[in-house]
């Protein structure tokens, strides 16, 4: 997967396969099944091109990673706490990288005001599209998903 996601473009298993004897042998049967896999998973669609196919992400590494995020963080029996606990995890940078976002996200925020009484309730900004289709439960990264073969 990371090489579908590092190129940005329809890749043919050939592809992939070439990229990844560079650092090891690996036979093309093998990034064909993992393809396939990635496919039946959803986590790529593919279209016919001549003899082959040519294979897609279905959404972006961030998206995924946003997803893995927001399920661990879901399952958290206190959530606050998970949240604090993180936080104090990142480095320095990270933060920056998350104060970065929180600018670009606090105008939304206040989007989502609490309604008026007799208005419906809504979503908040962003909350009914999620880029990240599929569960996040499985994860295309680990041994069995897109990373496999790297």
């Amino acid at each position: 997967m990371t090489r579908v996601w590092q190129w940005n473009r329809p890749v043919t298993v050939r592809e992939v396969l070439e990229d990844l004897q560079q650092e090891r042998s690996i036979a093309y049967t093998t990034v064909m099944t993992v393809m396939d896999n990635l496919h039946q998973k959803g986590w790529v669609r593919r279209e016919v091109d001549g003899r082959a196919y040519r294979y897609t992400a279905v959404s972006t590494r961030a998206a995924y990673s946003a997803a893995l995020m927001n399920e661990a963080w879901s399952r958290s029996d206190n959530p606050a706490a998970a949240l604090v606990a993180f936080f104090g995890m990142m480095s320095a940078e990270q933060r920056e990288a998350l104060q970065d976002a929180m600018r670009i996200v606090q105008p939304n925020l206040s989007a989502t005001s609490e309604p008026q009484s007799g208005e419906p309730a809504g979503e908040p900004v962003g909350a009914a599209s999620d880029e990240a289709t599929g569960e996040a439960a499985e994860d295309p990264a680990d041994g069995a998903g897109p990373e496999a073969g790297r």
